[in-house]
């Protein structure tokens, strides 16, 4: 966010060079991914927390199926993006410094249909639709549960948890689903779809998202 609104406080990117706009776009590709990969399995471990709680009082099973993934959802992302745009090869001609984020114009989104696909299919599509299945089935357990056991304490606390989950899944399906259509759009068909609404909306439909989430 601060970066962002340095562009905006001044109308163009400063420092204008290809080392900025390269650690710029790296640092927050790896933090938009990795609060994806975070939500989506934040969804799946609440299945755990609600039906299965008890597997996670064993220590060697609470770091192997709570910390080890939450971990893996921070290391991951770095990785990816240190190798997918610092040390990508590009000779840093392709940035627009009169663009918020310099333009998007990272070489390997550019330049790398099979590289950039796979960044929008893995790192920002599948998270969402991992998050929308563990909540559609979290929803399907817990009526079930429910009717099965007809414990109304029990029930007004999970209600509460699917409450909480179904809310910050929304804010990021709503954030992050016209950005992922178009983006797919410009890399298999054309890079000019919808590109000045992607770079003055879509776009900023994320960053303004992340203000509304509770963490």
């Amino acid at each position: 966010m601060p970066l962002t609104l340095h562009f905006y406080r001044l109308g163009y990117v400063s420092p204008a060079t290809p080392t900025y706009c390269t650690w710029w776009t790296a640092f927050e590709y790896t933090l938009f991914a990795s609060s994806e990969y975070l939500l989506a399995t934040i969804s799946i471990q609440r299945h755990m927390l609600i039906f299965n709680g008890h597997i996670l009082r064993m220590r060697w099973m609470r770091n192997l199926l709570h910390h080890l993934p939450l971990a893996l959802c921070l290391i991951y992302p770095a990785i990816f993006y240190l190798s997918a745009i610092i040390l990508y090869p590009c000779d840093g001609i392709q940035w627009d410094f009169t663009n918020n984020l310099c333009g998007y114009a990272d070489c390997y989104l550019l330049f790398n249909k099979v590289l950039g696909t796979y960044d929008m299919a893995v790192n920002n599509g599948m998270p969402i639709v991992i998050d929308i299945l563990a909540n559609v089935t979290l929803i399907i357990r817990v009526v079930k549960q429910k009717h099965r056991l007809q414990r109304s304490q029990m029930w007004r606390q999970q209600r509460r948890m699917i409450m909480q989950l179904f809310g910050l899944s929304g804010l990021f399906l709503v954030a992050w689903i016209p950005c992922i259509v178009v983006l797919l759009v410009q890399i298999l068909d054309d890079p000019n779809f919808l590109a000045q609404v992607q770079t003055d909306y879509f776009l900023d439909l994320i960053d303004i998202e992340y203000l509304f989430l509770p963490w």
